[in-house]
């Protein structure tokens, strides 16, 4: 069944599904890039605070055995001592401790695209007790992949170290004629050397790692053709909602249309295909105004409303047509349909004037 519903994401995660996995805590993480950043970080420690720290460790060294014999036991003395060390060694590893937090909360921010906050992951998971799925778990792909990989690291960094060590052999012989500035000056070139070309090995494997974890992940969060169609449902209302929602505001629309039409003055028709009522109350509009329009049985509609009210109908297909496609309904005319519109309602004015006599 698993399969199966795998089987059936086939769809791009849309920007919900994006945004709500993200509120879930859930992210494109590599591990390989945050260690790539906490030993480049390293790196840039011991370049700029390595020679400091280790004369200052020189100096801890030589101050505790020199004054050794003048330690007393006692709870003061101890706790004196206690403090001083822990000063030092604060002094001594601060920088280097600093620079790997700001290294490591850099490559999360990097990851996660800025500070984002989750509680979701803190929820109780009662699942997770379960010794079965536990067990599951310790032999799943992801598993079996992730002790591959881990393998595969501790392989190529322990080569890394093998053949630089091997290849300051003839030199280790002659550090018992140095001092032990000089000895762990040799130990940290070495070391130095070992953490570069490490560095350059996890610049690789983290460039893989992160662009195989943003694969997995959009993988993971992909939908079904059933889940695309009922997030639109959510988002944008049932379909058929919405169309019987439209029906019913067309239907209002055209029956306050209809009320309308017996107080135009006039309707501009094609002759059969479309009509447009207009009015025209020089107290409250500058120019006529469209009261109702449309085609097919609307206008024919509008006609059998205008003959029942002796409302003129006035043929002129190119007016018609004009109104019809640029006049939306409640709007007054444009100036460039002002004269041919003054001419029918000249005509029209003309018509209820001798009506009259």
């Amino acid at each position: 069944m698993a399969e199966e519903d795998k089987e059936s994401k086939t769809e791009d995660a849309s920007s919900k599904r994006v945004r709500e996995s993200e509120e879930k805590g859930q992210f494109a993480n590599s591990k390989e890039l945050t260690s790539m950043f906490l030993l480049m970080a390293a790196i840039m420690a011991f370049f700029i605070a390595g020679g400091q720290a280790t004369q200052r460790m020189m100096e801890s060294w030589t101050f505790i055995f020199r004054e050794a014999h003048a330690i007393r036991l006692t709870p003061e003395e101890l706790f004196r001592l206690f403090k001083w060390v822990a000063n030092q060694v604060m002094r001594i590893m601060g920088p280097i401790l600093l620079s790997l937090m700001v290294a490591g909360i850099i490559a999360n921010l990097l990851q996660t695209q800025g500070v984002k906050f989750s509680l979701h992951p803190l929820k109780p998971n009662f699942g997770k007790f379960n010794p079965i799925k536990g067990v599951g778990r310790l032999f799943s792909k992801n598993s079996v992949s992730e002790l591959l990989k881990s393998l595969f690291k501790i392989g190529v960094l322990g080569l890394i170290g093998f053949v630089t060590i091997k290849n300051r052999f003839d030199q280790i012989p002659g550090l018992g004629d140095l001092s032990v500035g000089q000895i762990l000056s040799f130990m940290g070139k070495v070391s130095l050397e070992i953490m570069l070309q490490a560095l350059l090995f996890m610049v690789f494997l983290a460039v893989i790692d992160y662009a195989f974890q943003i694969f997995q992940h959009a993988e993971s969060i992909k939908m079904s053709k059933q889940e695309v169609k009922q997030e639109r449902k959510e988002t944008e209302g049932d379909p058929q909602v919405k169309q019987r929602t439209r029906t019913v505001q067309l239907e209002m629309t055209k029956r306050r249309m209809m009320a309308a039409v017996p107080e135009a003055d006039v309707v501009v028709t094609n002759p059969t295909h479309i009509a447009v009522a207009l009015k025209y109350d020089r107290e409250k509009f500058d120019a006529p105004m469209v009261v109702a329009k449309g085609m097919g049985h609307v206008a024919a509609k509008i006609r059998e409303i205008a003959g029942e009210h002796n409302i003129p109908l006035v043929e002129d297909k190119p007016l018609a047509r004009t109104l019809n496609q640029t006049v939306e309904i409640g709007q007054v005319v444009p100036a460039s349909l002002y004269k041919a519109v003054a001419e029918i309602l000249a005509y029209v004015y003309q018509l209820k004037r001798k009506t009259m006599v």
